[in-house]
């Protein structure tokens, strides 16, 4: 029970445990405390950031750079972290798909997987260059076949949009710096999405924490910057799916956090609700919900878009009426003792 309790209230709890240990033995106290934060770290946010074979010292260098910032970020949100680059033995791509073989499937928090490097096309399949093997984007599908948890899949590399409908699915945010595998030539996009993630300014709704859905409409808009900026003509144009249709959406499709353009399939929520739920650095109210807590309130978050998108198609006293019992679901998160009713 006092496990439990702990697990559920978060730190401001752990004095009032420590209080107890007049009312119980020190060793079973000891023991409790040990199981507890084991349940808050098997629970936790995880990031595997992959970097790919640099070819050019150059790049090898910036990469390094890149997969710093991502640990900086998951350090700041507690978030545990795992960098694959050189390995002393085997292939990074042995060692990435038996890392992923021991994250939990059914955790409530997400997973990151993060790919920084190079890519390629060959009108068929798309590839994530490594020192060994290359990764195709239907062997990592495969092995997040089995995954519920929520996942984060972001693809920096060139050539990166087949790995975008190979992955894409339900529970699912998945980004690539590139609209199509025939964009070829190095992608920027990386190194401005590994800034904006543990930046608050990426944080457009002031809302105390930078989502992906921000930190990627940020380093779009780096990377558009870029090329104009330099009189180039645009050799990636990154595309976000987390509605599951495979297709995905550009970034100049948004105005603020809304796309413009709705789905073909009007039963489809439009790409980047989800993604702006994940917050690699979650706020010091985030950090108060337990992680079933927040898997709950984005479930009840994402029932509440659906229902505003069939408003029209409804009587307004059935709209009012589930609105009423979506909004007393979210209250009860937040304030447990405080919301009364069905």
């Amino acid at each position: 029970m006092m496990g439990r309790i702990l697990f559920e209230h978060g730190r401001d709890t752990l004095p009032r445990v420590l209080d107890a240990q007049q009312r119980a033995p020190t060793g079973l106290l000891a023991l409790m405390l040990i199981f507890t934060f084991s349940l808050r770290a098997a629970d936790r946010p995880t990031v595997i950031v992959l970097t790919g074979a640099p070819g050019k010292e150059e790049y090898g260098r910036i990469f390094a750079k890149w997969a710093g910032q991502w640990k900086q970020a998951a350090a700041k949100g507690e978030a545990k972290f795992h960098h694959i680059s050189k390995t002393p033995e085997g292939t990074a791509k042995d060692a990435f798909r038996k890392l992923i073989a021991t994250q939990s499937a059914e955790a409530k928090s997400p997973l990151w997987l993060v790919l920084i490097g190079h890519g390629t096309f060959d009108g068929k399949k798309a590839k994530f260059n490594l020192r060994g093997p290359d990764l195709e984007a239907a062997e990592l599908a495969e092995w997040l076949k089995k995954f519920e948890r929520p996942l984060a899949i972001i693809n920096c590399s060139s050539s990166s949009a087949p790995f975008l409908a190979a992955l894409s699915g339900e529970g699912r945010v998945v980004l690539s710096a590139t609209r199509s595998g025939f964009e070829q030539n190095f992608s920027r996009l990386g190194g401005y999405l590994a800034s904006a993630i543990g930046s608050a300014e990426a944080d457009f709704d002031k809302d105390g924490q930078t989502s992906l859905l921000e930190a990627w409409l940020a380093a779009a808009r780096h990377t558009a910057d870029f090329y104009k900026n330099e009189n180039r003509l645009a050799t990636e144009h990154t595309i976000l799916d987390d509605n599951g249709d495979g297709k995905g959406t550009p970034a100049d499709f948004y105005r603020g956090l809304r796309v413009t353009k709705k789905s073909d399939d009007a039963k489809l929520l439009p790409d980047g609700l989800r993604a702006h739920q994940l917050h690699l650095i979650p706020s010091a109210e985030e950090r108060k919900l337990t992680p079933s807590q927040r898997a709950q309130r984005d479930r009840l978050e994402l029932e509440y878009a659906q229902l505003r998108a069939r408003k029209d198609g409804m009587e307004l006293e059935e709209f009012y009426e589930q609105l009423e019992k979506l909004l007393r679901d979210l209250g009860r998160i937040y304030f447990p003792a405080g919301i009364k009713g069905k």
